[in-house]
């Protein structure tokens, strides 16, 4: 039996092998399953606690606007984050955190077989790239596989803290598509 996207949510919701699940709730990726973009957010903030969702705070909102930006939609693409649960305080992922939920996002990565990689920020593109930096990587694709390109941009809450990469995102994001474009990548038809 292969497995699905909504088998490994309800495998998420008993699993204890992060001690950020004794006080917070799972929250896996969601969007489309056969998507041929993935982003990836670095871990979950207090609205998707709450709402078991990712991104649908107010960096989520932005990330809504940027997707769209390219003439394409939320439900067009998978959007999930590195670490599974939310980290006290929202402070950032520890290397362990990062490392105890990195199995999740692979089998997520390997049921949704993307084409395109989006790390937002610096935690997600350190697992595929740990010498890069987000500020020296962003907005440039980084081939992964034959088939699977990296392409960091920063994270959109980076923006919430400093207006200045506003700026930095919509270009990246007009890249992306450029990107996309190029490859014959386009969103999927109704």
């Amino acid at each position: 039996m292969e497995l699905t996207l909504p088998d490994l949510q309800e495998k998420l919701k008993s699993w204890d092998g992060c001690a950020l699940s004794k006080n917070a709730n799972p929250v896996l990726g969601e969007g489309n399953h056969n998507a041929d973009v993935l982003f990836i957010g670095e871990a979950p903030g207090k609205k998707e606690d709450e709402l078991g969702r990712p991104f649908v705070g107010s960096a989520g909102k932005f990330l809504d606007e940027l997707i769209e930006s390219m003439g394409w939609k939320r439900s067009d693409v998978y959007i999930s984050n590195v670490v599974k649960y939310r980290p006290p305080d929202n402070r950032d992922p520890t290397p362990e955190e990062k490392a105890e939920c990195m199995p999740w996002l692979m089998l997520e990565i390997a049921i949704i077989k993307p084409k395109v990689i989006v790390p937002l920020g610096r935690h997600s593109l350190g697992h595929f790239f740990d010498k890069l930096s987000i500020s020296d990587a962003h907005g440039h694709p980084q081939p992964l596989t034959d088939d699977v390109t990296i392409f960091p941009i920063y994270h959109p809450a980076a923006a919430m803290h400093n207006g200045g990469l506003r700026q930095a995102l919509h270009d990246d994001f007009a890249q992306l598509k450029i990107f996309l474009d190029s490859q014959g990548i386009a969103p999927p038809t109704e």
